[in-house]
C-alpha cells in the first residue's frame, strides 16, 4: 500500500487517506516519528488508573471499558500509548461525552461516523468510543485476545511495527493504515479458528 522509501523520507500515503483524515481529525494531521518500546509490565496498571478516570467521568454512559491495542498484549513491543475501548450507546452524539471527558483531561481528536477518539494532552492515552456490541469493538477485542495466545502472530505483528517505525509519518493514522494488511492476515487466521 505504501511505497518503499528511505527511512529519512516521508512515505507516500494513499491519496484517499488525506481527504478522509481531513474530514475526521480535530486539529489536522500531525507529523510523527513512531517510537516502539519493549513491553512494560506497568502498562496494565496504567490502564487500571485510566479506566477509573473514564468510568468516573462517564458513569453509566460507559457500558464497557477494555484495555486494547499492543500495550494490552504481554510480551509485545508497542508505542507507549494506552489504548482503551469504551463501548457506548450513541458514539455519534459527541455532546454526551465531550464535556465529561474534557473535564477529566481528555481532548477530542477524531470524530467520524460511529467513532470518537479522545486523548490526553501528553498523547499517551487514547480513548476509542465505539457502539456497544459493534463489529469494530469486537475486532479490537478479538485481535487483542488472539495476539495474547498466538506467539507467531505476535512476533509477525511486532516485526511489522518495528519496520514501519523506522519511517517518518505525516500522521499516526498513516502508520496505522500501513499495518492494515498484516492485521487483516492475522484476523483472518483468528476468525478461521474461532
Amino acid at each position: 500500500m505504501f511505497a518503499r522509501s528511505d527511512s529519512r523520507r516521508q512515505p507516500s500515503p494513499p491519496s484517499h487517506l488525506d481527504s478522509q483524515l481531513d474530514a475526521v481529525l480535530v486539529g489536522g494531521r500531525e507529523p510523527v516519528k513512531v517510537r516502539i518500546a519493549d513491553y512494560d509490565p506497568d502498562w496494565p496498571g496504567r490502564f487500571s488508573v485510566e479506566r477509573q478516570r473514564v468510568s468516573a467521568a462517564l458513569g453509566a454512559l460507559a457500558l464497557r471499558v477494555e484495555h486494547i491495542g499492543s500495550t494490552a498484549v504481554p510480551e509485545l513491543a508497542s508505542k507507549p500509548i494506552i489504548d482503551i475501548l469504551v463501548e457506548v450507546d450513541r458514539p455519534e452524539d459527541v455532546s454526551l461525552y465531550q464535556g465529561p471527558l474534557e473535564s477529566a483531561g481528555y481532548h477530542l481528536r477524531v470524530r467520524e461516523p460511529g467513532h470518537l477518539m479522545f486523548r490526553t494532552p501528553e498523547r499517551d492515552v487514547h480513548l476509542h468510543l465505539w457502539k456497544v456490541g459493534g463489529a469494530e469493538a469486537g475486532d479490537y477485542l478479538a485481535l487483542r485476545d488472539w495476539l495474547r495466545t498466538h506467539r507467531e502472530d505476535r512476533s509477525l505483528y511486532e516485526r511489522t511495527k518495528l519496520a514501519l517505525a523506522e519511517r517518518d509519518w505525516p500522521d499516526m493514522n498513516y502508520y496505522a493504515e500501513a499495518k492494515g494488511q498484516v492485521i487483516a492476515e492475522i484476523m483472518a487466521r483468528a476468525r478461521s479458528r474461532a
